[in-house]
């Protein structure tokens, strides 16, 4: 299912690139960066990525490229099991449409003092999602050197590339690591290197397509659902400790205490139901937080098929709003070429020609390009 059919300039079928990483790695800026478009960038600790968004195609070395932005697994506003239904969701409908990925680019912060936890965990999810066949088509692109000495980042460069724990299995079996200097020219050079792949369908789109796998049965549904079992074990384990205290109290001590007064005795009283109430807030807290894990990771499946139905319902309609246009153009197109066959039985001088005919190529472009997708604000996937 590997036609990508649409060709550049240059008879070259299309390049499709996906862009993942954690929150706040300049996702979107190489994106906007890179293509000229307009998406929006987050500030501060909240993530603006709350959907796969599509850049607007552009033309590069003669052949159409079109970048996707995805949210990150540590999303400021949607759990996890909502990143993993969207980025699923785009992945199954575009590999249904038969557009596969020319490779993908994954972000990483050298200015980030370690790999944090969360990176670790994007970059483990991202396997999951491509397998192990794919890796080749992976570049792993480090940015923010400007924020950091030199010497630092080459250090730091060198830990990831040559460490078990960050990139090196992956760089073993085939991805490359660069490096982006957020210029224009450096974001092309990250992009050049991935244009001449061939292009391959990634784990989770062979597990969901072709194998007709639920999410939940895929390696990266399995994943989360690991994950997402240890963290309901931790605040359950949590949850006996705080009943455990609450259940023993400071009421004992002036049992202990021969000494102890009757105000003494009291205020101890007093004290005890004081941490037996934020005891009791924390427990509330507590449970609150394992009841929403364990209702995401009931909810995998039913969270897929809403996302998947949502942008089959966008691909219908920008489908609809492309052959409007489409026919709308050709109209306007079968038109102005009347309007110049008359022009030169009548004798009408060359310049009115020359502008025609002029027109008429404009037109034959805006056919030949009129995009297969509708509005990209609310994160439309058409292709």
């Amino acid at each position: 299912m590997q036609n990508n059919r649409r060709a550049g300039s240059g008879g070259q079928p299309d390049v499709l690139i996906a862009i993942m990483g954690a929150t706040g790695s300049g996702k979107t800026t190489f994106a906007n960066m890179a293509s000229g478009d307009d998406l929006l960038v987050g500030a501060g600790l909240r993530s603006c990525t709350n959907d796969v968004q599509i850049c607007r195609p552009f033309e590069l070395d003669g052949r159409r490229v079109t970048l996707v932005d995805t949210p990150g697994f540590d999303d400021t506003t949607k759990s996890d099991t909502d990143v993993l239904a969207m980025i699923a969701a785009f992945l199954t409908a575009s590999y249904e449409q038969g557009k596969t990925l020319s490779g993908i680019i994954y972000l990483h912060r050298i200015s980030d003092f370690r790999m944090s936890g969360l990176s670790t965990r994007n970059f483990r999810m991202l396997r999951h999602l491509c397998g192990e066949k794919t890796l080749k088509n992976l570049a792993v692109v480090t940015n923010m050197w400007g924020e950091v000495p030199a010497a630092v980042g080459e250090a730091r460069e060198a830990e990831l590339a040559s460490q078990d724990l960050f990139f090196k299995p992956a760089l073993d079996k085939g991805a490359t690591l660069l490096r982006h200097i957020n210029t224009l020219d450096s974001a092309m050079n990250v992009l050049r290197y991935i244009i001449g792949n061939t292009p391959l369908p990634l784990q989770i789109q062979s597990e969901m397509v072709d194998s007709g796998m639920a999410l939940s049965e895929t390696a990266a549904g399995g994943e989360l659902r690991a994950e997402l079992a240890a963290l309901i074990n931790k605040h359950e384990q949590e949850i006996r400790t705080l009943k455990s205290e609450m259940d023993e109290g400071v009421y004992y001590i002036p049992q202990r205490i021969p000494w102890a007064n009757s105000l003494l005795h009291t205020a101890l009283r007093l004290k005890d139901q004081e941490l037996r109430d934020e005891l009791g807030v924390e427990i509330s807290k507590l449970q609150s937080e394992a009841n929403r894990i364990q209702r995401d990771a009931q909810d995998m499946a039913s969270r897929y098929e809403s996302e998947k139905n949502r942008l089959e319902a966008q691909i219908r309609a920008a489908a609809e709003a492309a052959r409007v246009e489409q026919a709308r153009l050709t109209r306007e197109y079968e038109g102005k070429l009347g309007e110049l066959e008359r022009k030169i039985r009548e004798g009408a001088n060359n310049q009115e020609v020359l502008e025609l005919r002029k027109k008429i190529l404009q037109l034959e472009t805006q056919i030949a390009n009129t995009p297969s997708r509708g509005g990209r604000r609310g994160g439309c996937v058409i292709l």
